[in-house]
């Protein structure tokens, strides 16, 4: 309602590429449709999905994060889909629900998913076309009501020439996508966001507000960040602790 904080205020900057990525997330965050974040690595991509959940009627729902790149192939299944009582051994009695089940009524953000093994991208697939998730070693359908945004650094169009993603899987997640750029790119952003990390890495260590000097703002500007906004901030953050004087300078 009225007066509510802005979901996108986490979203820092104002240079045309940012908002321009702004702009299309908002108008896609009010409309039931899967939305694919790509971009580098590093430049907030999980903010971004946050946002669109905070700005959707899905708000009030949970919003469950995975990352298909940082789980065996095995583990995902589980993970994702849940498994049911005896599925495999160490299987916790009366099985296990799976991050669709968690994200039911709101969103779920799957980060990565370029990494997704092509046999759990047809299950994947599957799900979102019947609104429900089978449990590993059960066969039960359980219906689950989800928004999809899933991320990735990779070329996606490119990976499904190659034959390393489904292109129905492709067709059914980017059916809008949204292109986060590099914070190299980004100009006076850079400014606004290192001082930004330097009040809040100081807020969560309990240590002495510092802000960067004009000198350092300049040197950051200037670097290329390869990490993007990730490497940003855990440069400030070093900074922030190390920093003895009353401002972080070179």
């Amino acid at each position: 309602g009225a007066g509510d904080p802005d979901p996108f205020a986490g979203v820092i900057g104002d240079s045309p590429p940012l908002l321009k990525a702004k702009a299309t997330a908002r108008r896609l965050a009010g409309v039931d449709v899967p939305v694919l974040l790509t971009g580098p690595t590093g430049t907030g991509k999980e903010v971004f999905a946050r946002a669109i959940h905070g700005a959707s009627p899905a708000a009030r729902g949970p919003f469950v994060a995975v990352n298909c790149g940082a789980l065996a192939r095995d583990l995902l299944a589980s993970e994702l889909f849940g498994y049911g009582e005896g599925a495999f051994t160490g299987a916790r009695r009366g099985g296990m629900p799976g991050k669709f089940e968690a994200a039911d009524g709101g969103t779920l953000f799957l980060d990565e998913i370029g990494e997704m093994p092509l046999e759990l991208q047809a299950h994947l697939l599957r799900v979102l076309e019947q609104a429900s998730v089978v449990r590993v070693g059960e066969v039960r359908e359980r219906p689950v009501r989800v928004r999809l945004v899933a991320a990735t650094h990779r070329d996606l169009a490119a990976d499904v020439t190659a034959g390393r993603f489904r292109g129905d899987l492709y067709f059914r997640i980017a059916v809008t996508s949204i292109d986060l750029p590099p914070l190299g790119g980004r100009g006076a952003d850079i400014a606004r966001l290192a001082c930004h990390f330097a009040a809040a890495a100081a807020h969560r260590h309990g240590l002495v507000r510092r802000q960067p000097s004009d000198e350092v703002l300049d040197v950051l500007t200037c670097h290329d960040w390869p990490g993007n906004v990730r490497e940003l901030r855990n440069v400030i953050e070093q900074a922030t602790i190390l920093t003895l004087g009353d401002r972080i300078d070179l």
